[in-house]
């Protein structure tokens, strides 16, 4: 049985299918350029090697891998969580950009809102979950087998909840994260990439525990466009435990600088967390030379 919170999800990705699946059959030749163009222009000769990759949409990269100086792009998103005992609706607001060629930084905000729905229990505050900083290199870029690796480095400060500003400490705790990233073209249409590493977390006065991440996804870019439609699987390991969230996802393009991500978020056992939909908008400033 589908769960109602995600009929309205259903009824804006169907649509967007619909449109873009059209756009794919109104001609292959046209479209199979279309793709050598689009994919010329990111792998232009004239500059440092770079390969199209399709980036996930839920555990996006720092920066595109193979980046190149003066790219930009600006990220908001917006999410919601169905739990056994409450709601929490997220939000994010993140700026990337490349100051020099393969090296990516970026900076968010990510902010969560609590709504209880059962009656006597009480849900975690809401609040700004930390200042997130973030840098990534792509160590290995090549056209000839179309594949890139990078390794990169997230810090996370943790922050208070809204309601506790001025009676405790801003800052409860880090978050250190290194990661690995390993991503292949298959053809002009087929995509994979892997995201792994260890987070390392650090709260006040507590012992330092290690959770691993271990993301996998594969993505078909449709025909002629930048439209892809793909699936996540977000893994991770804990002690003895282990949780894995499947998210089926796609890209659409509506204009030549402005994309949105739909991402819905199927956990595989329903401990706490039950479905989840996520919405990313990305515009991508002129690229600065």
């Amino acid at each position: 049985m589908i769960d109602n919170k995600i009929y309205p999800l259903l009824l804006l990705i169907l649509p967007l299918f619909y449109c873009a699946d059209a756009v794919a059959q109104t001609g292959y030749d046209a479209n199979e350029t279309l793709d050598s163009i689009y994919i010329n222009e990111v792998e232009d000769k004239q500059e440092p090697d770079k390969v199209l990759h399709a980036e996930p949409l839920y555990i996006d990269l720092i920066r595109d891998l193979g980046a190149r100086k003066g790219e930009r792009e600006w990220n908001v998103g917006l999410g919601l969580k169905d739990n056994n005992t409450y709601d929490e609706y997220t939000a994010l607001v993140e700026y990337e950009f490349a100051p020099i060629n393969r090296l990516g930084f970026e900076v968010e905000l990510p902010f969560s809102f609590y709504y209880p729905t059962a009656n006597g229990i009480a849900a975690p505050g809401s609040k700004l979950n930390s200042l997130k900083l973030a840098t990534q290199y792509s160590f290995f870029v090549s056209d000839k087998i179309k594949t890139s690796m990078a390794l990169g480095y997230i810090q996370e400060f943790e922050l208070s909840d809204f309601r506790n500003y001025g009676k405790e400490k801003l800052f409860t705790g880090k978050v250190y994260n290194p990661f690995f990233v390993a991503a292949k073209r298959l053809g002009q249409n087929f995509h994979t990439l892997l995201y792994t590493g260890p987070q390392f977390i650090h709260h006040n006065n507590h012992a330092v525990t290690t959770n691993w991440q271990i993301n996998s996804s594969f993505h078909y870019m449709i025909t002629g466009t930048r439209n892809f439609i793909g699936i996540e699987f977000n893994k991770e390991v804990r002690k003895s435990d282990f949780d894995m969230t499947i998210r089926p996802q796609m890209r659409v393009s509506v204009a030549d600088n402005l994309l949105i991500g739909i991402v819905t978020g199927i956990p595989i056992k329903r401990e706490s967390e039950r479905f989840s939909t996520f919405l990313r908008l990305i515009y991508e400033p002129a690229h600065k030379h």
